[in-house]
This record gives C-alpha cells, structure tokens and sequence, in this order.
C-alpha cells in the first residue's frame, strides 16, 4: 500500500507516507489498495460521463455512484474491505453500461465514438486476490520514477480535492440538492485525473478550477441544509448529561441526524451530539426535537475514550471513524459511506437495532448542570449583527478578526490553535468553524462589539458562510476581502479541508496560515507556487503569526 492522503500520514523524506501493512488511520493493505483500484474505475467512468454529458446526455445513477463511491475513500470513512469488492464489480458493471450509451449517443449525434484507454477500459479481477495483484497500476504514485515528485504531487492535490467536492456534494445530494454543473465538472476532474497529466501549470489550473466548483458545492449545501432545517441561529447547547436512555450521533450528516431523531421520537431516548455534529443545535427544525438533548464529547479524534463511556449505542455518520473498541464495539453503529468489519450497519434509516440497544443500555442515571457551547453564528447570525461590528471596527473596538477553522487531529503541534486564540488581542473577535474548534471553544472569551468574542459558525462545509460574511464586511469597507483586518489560519488535515483550501486560493484570498503539518504530497516546488502565487504561509508560532496578522492594519475610515 501507499497512502499520503492526510495528515497522519507517516512522515519523513519527500514522498512520505503510509507504505506498510497498516496505515496511521487504521486502514490495512488491502483495503488501502482496494480503494486505489475503485478510485481508477471511477477515473474511467469519470471518462465517459464526462463525454455523455458533452453530447446532453446526464446520467443520475453514474453521478451519485461517483459521489458516493470517492466518499468511501476519504481518511476515516470506510475499512471494509467487503464492501470496496463489492463497490468495483458494482463500478465495472456501471462503466459498461456507460460506454454502450455513450456509443450510442455519440452515433446518434452523427460522431465517430472515440475507443477510450487506460481507466476507461480497464477489467478489474472477479476475485480479491487478483484485485489486489492489479493495485500498484493504480496507485497513486505510480509513474512516479517517470515523471518526478512534482506530477505526482499535483496530480495527488487534485484527487484529493476532487474527494472532498464530492463528499460535499454527496452531503447535499442526500437532501436533495443536486446541480448539473457539479456533476459535469467532477466528471471532468476524473476525465483530466484519467489522463494523467504532466504539465504543472495546466494542473495547477484544474486546481483552481475544483476550488471554484467546491464553493457551488458549499453553496448548495448550505442551500440543502437551511432548506431543510432552517436558517442556523445562536442556541446554548448543553454539555452535560440528563438522566435516561441515551443514542449519540457522531460524524457530519444532518440527515442521518434528522432520521434518528424522527425515529426515537417518543420513545424517551436522549439524543446526544458529537464532534462535527454539534453545530445542528444551531438550526431550528432539528432543536425543536425536546429529546435532542445536548452534546457529549469533542472532537473525533477523541472518540475512542468518550464512546467507551458513553451509556448507551452510538451512531457514525460520514467520515472521522477511528477503529471501534472493544468496551463499545458491539454498541457501535455505521450509516452512509461509513464502514468497519463486523460493524452493523444502518440502511435505509432503519435504526431499530440501535434504538433496542439504548433501550438495552442503562443510560445516564441522573442529570448534571454544568457549562453550554453557543452555536449557531452562520452567515444570517453574523450579517444580521452586521451595522454594529462596522461600527466597532471604526470605532476601534475590534482591531482585527482571526478564522481558527478547519479539521482537527491528534498529531502534536496542534495547541498551536489553542495557544492562536487564547493569546489574540481582546480587541479582536474570533471566527471558527470545523472540529478544530474544540482545541479552544470552552474558553471564555467575553464579547466585544454586542457579540460573542467566538463565534461559531458551524461545520468546516459552513466555509461558504465565512466567505459571505467576509464578502460582505469588504462591501461594506469599499475593499476587497485581502484588504480586511481578517486572517485565515486553517488546521488541515483531509480532503475536505483539501476542497475548502482549493476554494480560498480559487477566490484569490491570499495569507492563508496553514498547518500545523503540511501535506506530504506539496513538494517543495509545489509549496513555493503556493507561496510566491497565493502567499500561502506555512504556520510558526502562535506568538509570531499574530504580531503578523496585526501589523498591516487596514484604515478604518
């Protein structure tokens, strides 16, 4: 196996990462090269959709495999390594149908059908031995003695980007958004991937071009779940436990969320958040379930302690799975994307089983007061408020506005977070959105401006909103957004946070902090285009990077 796709990834030389018989996030050989071979069919199925599409011919079925098929290889999302032979046979099937449309379509149009090669018209085995004899030409650093460290890291960025367009996307299409223009431009990043392209700068423009797709990606999202739940308001969530039985949910999908809380409805079953999920608190059709009853725990990388002592089954949607525990493996349950061996697994929002096992389960035996977390402050929140932090920015009351956003882990280095935020000015104000906002959301920060000093804006796709509000605010200032007294400083570490990176440097915001460990695959020429292009700037200290950020201050007149 070869794997270098997140920020666990082993470390060391250029070219690092997990290239043994397990890797970091947990993910065995052949898994890991079981994923390699499905993501080069969806490459070949990626070729003929994107060529359907260019003779006005979608296929629904092809987008929603493609979606769901690069969801299930993000970091911590699926291990099942059933499932992926399953999946391959399921993709070889599609990709033939596929080109018998597309053969058809293209002589209906009166055109000769090009005779496609390489992913297109690859035959994958009928057996997990020979799938995984076929794995090293799909991996994705084969070539590499070829064509150099630089291809092959470009190449990587945009695959990985393409992986968290789509698990976005894939998000939104559960709720019934959907956008033609999504599906033609993630066919056509499979179509570019499936050539395998050498020329740096036309990647780096394929990049550029997945940011700006990633934004209507985000766009849609957000459309799928205000649609769907309502615009997100400030809302004190609660931290501790209230006596009953008791299901938490975990991972990112609302939906999945939105079921179970259908499902345990007059029951007398609790429903507790976890990591990623406890921004729903802040939309009002999902609250206005009296039995979802707070959050419990942190963020993801922190599950295997906080499941053990929950009370009672747990639910794992979409992506953030760490290897199940003894002490709560025979309570833990998979949805969507998201697989383990020996897991059960929900389908079709069937959550009987868990629902019996938090009946079975003891639950908490009493309640306990203690602090909340306030949520809710996406762009509605923020932009409603929006006269009074104009005024406090020319006033002088709020010199500068930090971002704190992105994916969190458990490598070392990331208190640099904690100490970024504890340590900014009191008279600059604090955005954060994604997990990495439990390295320092229990901190009191106090208010400034008739606003929380911290604001949450929600989960790491709820970056649309952040650009909103930035956008805004320079509308407001007559400036552009780099004009802003505002800073990124963006914890990376998977694909989602690849798509949202590709977004920032797609819009031109420029000065983005990144770290704490930069991608394994951004070779030092890769990350001296992002430098000297974007001014991207890998982090140092907290101490440092502030005095920084607040040295070109932008008038505020």
């Amino acid at each position: 196996m070869f794997c270098f796709q997140c920020e666990q990834t082993t470390r060391g030389p250029a070219g690092a990462g997990c290239a043994t018989d397990k890797g970091v996030c947990g993910k065995d050989e052949a898994t890991a090269d079981l994923q390699d071979v499905l993501i080069h069919q969806l490459k070949g199925i990626g070729q003929y959709v994107s060529r359907l599409r260019k003779l006005g011919v979608a296929d629904q079925a092809a987008d929603s495999f493609i979606l769901y098929g690069l969801f299930t290889t993000l970091t911590n999302v699926n291990f099942n390594r059933a499932r992926f032979v399953e999946m391959i046979a399921e993709a070889a099937r599609l990709r033939d149908r596929l080109r018998t449309a597309y053969e058809a379509a293209a002589k209906a149009a009166g055109q000769q059908p090009e005779t496609l090669t390489g992913a297109a018209a690859f035959v994958p085995a009928d057996n997990i031995t020979g799938l995984l004899a076929q794995a090293n030409a799909a991996s994705v650093i084969t070539g590499r003695d070829v064509v150099g460290e630089d291809v092959i890291g470009l190449r990587a960025l945009l695959l990985y980007g393409l992986k968290g367009v789509a698990a976005y996307a894939h998000h939104a299409e559960v709720l019934g958004e959907s956008r033609d223009e999504i599906a033609i431009g993630i066919a056509h990043a499979l179509d570019v991937l499936a050539s395998d392209p050498t020329d740096l700068g036309e990647m780096l423009e394929e990049a550029l071009a997945l940011g700006r797709l990633n934004f209507k990606v985000m766009e849609t999202l957000d459309a799928a779940n205000t649609g769907s739940f309502g615009t997100p308001s400030p809302h004190a969530v609660r931290t501790t436990p209230v006596e009953g039985k008791a299901i938490l949910i975990s991972g990112h999908d609302f939906r999945d969320l939105h079921e179970l809380l259908e499902a345990t409805k007059g029951t007398g079953i609790n429903v507790y958040t976890h990591g990623e999920m406890l921004p729903a608190h802040g939309y009002p059709k999902l609250r206005e379930y009296p039995h979802l009853a707070g959050n419990y725990g942190g963020a993801w990388q922190n599950q295997q302690i906080e499941f053990a002592s929950f009370p009672g089954p747990i639910v794992m949607t979409s992506n953030c799975l760490i290897e199940p525990q003894p002490l709560y493996r025979n309570r833990i349950f998979t949805s969507g994307p998201v697989g383990w061996p020996g897991i059960r697994h929900i389908a079709n929002g069937d959550y009987s089983a868990a629902i019996q096992a938090a009946k079975a389960l003891p639950g908490f035996t009493k309640t306990v007061e203690g602090p909340t977390l306030t949520v809710g402050f996406g762009r509605e929140a923020v932009l409603g408020a929006a006269g009074e932090v104009i005024e406090a920015v020319k006033s002088g009351a709020i010199r500068h506005f930090f971002l704190i956003g992105g994916c969190d882990g458990a490598a070392p280095g990331r208190n640099y977070f904690t100490e970024f935020a504890e340590q900014a000015p009191s008279d600059t104000m604090i955005l954060t959105l994604g997990c990495g906002k439990y390295r320092f959301n229990s901190h009191d920060f106090g208010s400034i401006g008739g606003l929380p000093r911290l604001l949450d804006i929600g989960q790491c796709n709820d970056s649309y909103s952040a650009l909103v509000i930035a956008t805004a605010l320079a509308g407001a200032f007559n400036c552009g957004v780099n004009e802003l007294p505002l800073s990124l400083v963006v914890s990376w570490f998977e694909q989602k946070a690849a798509a949202v990176f590709l977004t920032l440097l797609a819009l031109g915001v420029r000065n983005v902090r990144l770290g704490p460990t930069l991608p394994a695959f951004l070779t030092p020429a890769i990350l001296d285009i992002l430098v000297n292009q974007f001014g991207v700037l890998p982090i140092t200290t907290a101490e440092a990077d502030i005095q920084a950020a607040l040295a070109p201050r932008i008038a505020a007149e």
